[in-house]
């Protein structure tokens, strides 16, 4: 059976399949054979494994357990490109995977054209009852393969940013921005409703952590229209924001110390030689910033990224704001005025990623995606330059460690209202 064959919402999730496998391999062409397999660090993956693990997915929690005929390419993979799902056996390490050097990018690619086929005869086979079970893991598939699409940039960023030469992954410059000033926008507060509402006409697809939608109590609040530029981080620097303690919770000022952070990751300062590792001062066309485009001088306007919680947080009491809890967030993104919500970076928020009231994980293996890491962690709300075009929304909930600060992070601040004056009443 052909797609042209098949029903209308097969056909559409078929096609979806096939763009997002193929955006995958797009994002990872730039690299060479050599930079798809090494690892930066322990929290990064090579872009060969994700390419795999992306695959992996698919096989573990459709093919094996919905095909019949299936018959895997390779048995070692079910080892080898599990990430970290206890229920379905043993794993390779995590810190370990730039030790892959086999199977090699060409028998990945392999594998990946051997799921992509058995995908498809899966769909075209399914009876009714069967596809009502497998859409939601397929649909759970795509937008799973899609948070990889931006680990590997992000990650195989990291990499780059340690080799000598600082080679750049997309041509041409990145983009310019205007000055412009923040604005405060208020929102009044009050009982508002959070979070995704899976029973409303059109909900569409969120994480199991997205939801229950609930309603939750907002003191008066204000936040700002942008994102925090490059300049205004730069002058936190230039007041030795790096260097006073006071700005910093006590973790934070820890990892400083123990890290070494002088700015953001990624930053070079006017005389230095390594990442971020000058001591502050310096006018702005001094510095550079290593991104997408390679290295290139800082532009003031840009909003700042690669930013561990830690520094946002610092930064937000020096500036004597603070920063938004998720639920602000969520409620302001529907405000007027507000700019640069979900595709620039990712935006911490103070807010400890906990389950939601009501909140149950998925059904069978899908049940370790989000709700075993709710311990530990950060809420980031929005979205970013490498976020995928449409997998974007204002309940989506992603999460990192603190001290994270290699993805594409930065923030925006909030702060209590301001009690108005008799001449503003």
């Amino acid at each position: 059976m052909s797609d042209h064959d098949l029903p209308l919402a097969r056909r559409d999730l078929a096609r979806r399949f096939d763009a997002v496998r193929r955006h995958t391999l797009t994002l990872a062409q730039v690299l060479s054979v050599e930079d798809q397999a090494a690892q930066s660090m322990p929290d990064a993956s090579p872009a060969k494994w994700h390419q795999a693990h992306t695959s992996w997915f698919f096989e573990a929690l459709l093919l094996r357990p919905f095909l019949d005929s299936y018959r895997p390419i390779d048995e070692s993979y079910h080892v080898l490109f599990n990430s970290y799902y206890e229920g379905l056996g043993p794993r390779h390490p995590r810190p370990q995977r730039g030790l892959l050097t086999r199977p090699s990018l060409d028998e990945v690619r392999a594998y990946r054209r051997h799921v992509d086929e058995q995908l498809h005869a899966l769909i075209a086979r399914a009876g009714d009852e069967q596809w009502a079970v497998i859409a939601p893991t397929l649909e759970l598939g795509l937008n799973h393969e899609q948070q990889h699409q931006e680990l590997l940039l992000t990650d195989a960023l990291h990499l780059l940013s340690c080799h000598p030469w600082r080679p750049a992954m997309r041509a041409g410059e990145p983009a310019r921005f205007p000055e412009s000033r923040a604005e405060w926008i208020a929102h009044a507060g009050g009982l508002v409703d959070i979070g995704h509402d899976a029973a409303a006409p059109g909900a569409g697809f969120a994480f199991d952590n997205e939801g229950p939608r609930h309603r939750v109590w907002l003191e008066p609040f204000e936040m700002a229209s942008r994102l925090v530029t490059c300049g205004d981080f730069l002058r936190f620097i230039e007041a030795g924001g790096y260097r006073e303690p006071r700005w910093w919770l006590s973790d934070g000022w820890a990892t400083v110390q123990a890290q070494g952070w002088r700015a953001p990751a990624y930053w070079l300062a006017p005389e230095g030689d390594g990442h971020g590792d000058g001591d502050g001062d310096g006018e702005s066309a001094g510095w550079s910033v290593f991104g997408l485009q390679g290295l290139r001088p800082l532009d003031p306007h840009a909003p700042v990224m690669q930013l561990s919680f830690y520094e946002a947080a610092a930064y937000a009491e020096w500036a004597g704001a603070r920063l938004p809890s998720e639920q602000e967030w969520e409620a302001a993104a529907a405000l007027p005025g507000m700019a640069q919500l979900d595709d620039q970076v990712w935006q911490w928020t103070r807010s400890a990623y906990h389950p939601y009231p009501g909140f149950r994980p998925l059904e069978g293996a899908a049940s370790e995606y989000n709700g075993k890491f709710m311990v530990g962690q950060l809420v980031l709300r929005g979205g970013s330059l490498a976020t995928p075009a449409g997998h974007t929304r204002p309940t989506y909930r992603n999460f990192f460690p603190p001290a994270a600060r290699w993805q594409f992070s930065g923030l925006r601040l909030a702060r209590d209202a301001r009690p108005r004056t008799e001449t503003q009443a």
